[in-house]
């Protein structure tokens, strides 16, 4: 999709792109704060970030009720979410471009001039609740957590988390807005058709968003190591859920991640590769995959899937064998050309929407404040080369910060046990 990108800086300090996609008929936007789970002023009051996350598109300074502001936001079809995850809080819109200055200022009111109140409080604790309650029947969110805690990050699990909504009053849910809901903490992605006129209207906007100056906070670094296997039991499992991650303290840029994404699919990508396409011949395991994730400070090559208990030890034996093997330098030149055009085709496909392109660049910008340039893209997928990637697979695996987390009814002699065929 033909696309112009432009870097701007508000008066006040925030800074974002605008993506210019002539002709688009949908206007998409994304503002994000650092702010989020690991922002939290103390331990007790660590799912405050989230709380107030849900509380966003509540009451504020026009609308008296969620189900008003709601009303009104989707009265033409547009659409609105918001996410947290460990550093970030995300507000996400796509509408219709006849009425993008509408939902703008809507979204507007909902960041700026929130009304925080303990009716909606007490009813976002009650869902924020619910909702990590779900995902401790999900095994696959249940895992990642206690992961990530094993090889020392200061996260909380998700029973953790549940325990501090208790502890959140609305004064702590005005003070993290505070902190975090500043200027110069805010980064946002526009993308649509904004010709001269248009991206003047947009700056005359968002330079009038009544947003309170403050620093762009740091991001919290880790002592991270290595671990020893971890067990979640649970009784009732039926198979054995596992995940386990080669971590190093660096972020990769995207020449490194496009090299790994090519790695992933001759390793896990189809029916034809090395060890999902192999354990599905052989009747091991129906689903697993690996991919390559970055947050400021690391990059996080993480295998996952589910796996019955006498299958699990010949799965791991595979796993170890086709690891070694790259480690090696066993790198076929046909199939990185088939991982090359099959990335080339996937990187097409994802640009299609601006909604697309904004993520495109959100993903980056939000994180390290770089702007990804889109057309480099293919050449540098190109350009992968098997001695590139057997020395980012070295890199990960050798940093000895890794872990192994399963989910299931087994004995930990089986946990250890897989454990140890990730010694490499």
């Amino acid at each position: 999709m033909r696309h112009y990108v432009e870097e701007v800086k508000l008066k006040n300090g925030a800074k974002g792109l605008f993506i210019n996609v002539p002709g688009a008929s949908v206007m998409a936007t994304r503002v994000s704060f650092r702010g989020g789970l690991r922002y939290s002023k103390k331990p007790e009051l660590y799912e405050i970030a989230h709380v107030v996350e849900h509380l966003s598109f509540g009451a504020n300074s026009k609308f008296k009720s969620e189900a008003a502001y709601e009303s009104e936001f989707t009265k033409n079809g547009a659409y609105h979410n918001a996410w947290t995850s460990d550093f970030s809080i995300c507000y996400e819109t796509e509408c219709a471009d006849f009425e993008w200055d509408r939902i703008l200022d809507l979204k507007r009111l909902a960041i700026t001039e929130p009304r925080f109140n303990e009716a909606e409080l007490q009813s976002e604790k009650g869902n924020v609740k619910s909702e990590l309650t779900g995902y401790m029947n999900d095994y696959n969110r249940l895992l990642w957590p206690r992961l990530q805690q094993s090889i020392g990050e200061n996260v909380q699990n998700l029973k953790e988390r549940v325990r501090t909504l208790p502890n959140i009053e609305l004064k702590d849910i005005r003070e993290h807005y505070r902190r975090t809901h500043t200027a110069e903490n805010m980064r946002f992605v526009i993308s649509g058709s904004l010709g001269f006129r248009r991206r003047h209207k947009l700056l005359k906007h968002l330079n009038s968003w009544n947003l309170k100056p403050g620093e762009r906070l740091d991001v919290p670094l880790d002592d991270l190591h290595g671990s020893d296997p971890v067990l979640i039991r649970r009784k009732d499992a039926s198979n054995l859920t596992f995940g386990f991650s080669f971590v190093t303290p660096r972020r990769f840029d995207s020449a490194c991640t496009i090299a790994m994404s090519c790695l992933n699919h001759i390793l896990t990508g189809t029916m034809s590769s090395r060890i999902f396409g192999e354990a599905r011949r052989r009747g091991l395991v129906y689903g697993m995959g690996s991919s390559l994730n970055l947050d400021e400070s690391k990059s996080s090559w993480d295998f996952d899937g589910e796996v019955d208990e006498e299958n699990a030890i010949p799965l791991f034996d595979l796993i170890r064998a086709e690891l070694s093997r790259v480690l090696n330098g066993e790198i076929d030149d046909n199939e990185l050309e088939a991982a090359k055009s099959y990335c080339l085709g996937r990187f097409q496909m994802a640009a299609q929407t601006v909604g697309q392109l904004a993520d495109f660049y959100a993903e980056e910008y939000f994180k390290a404040d770089e702007i990804e340039d889109y057309t480099l893209v293919p050449d540098i997928v190109r350009t992968v080369d098997k001695t590139e990637i057997i020395e980012l697979a070295r890199e990960l695996i050798s940093s000895e910060i890794s872990s192994l987390v399963i989910v299931g009814a087994c004995d930990k002699s089986l946990v250890t046990a897989l454990s140890s065929r990730l010694k490499l």
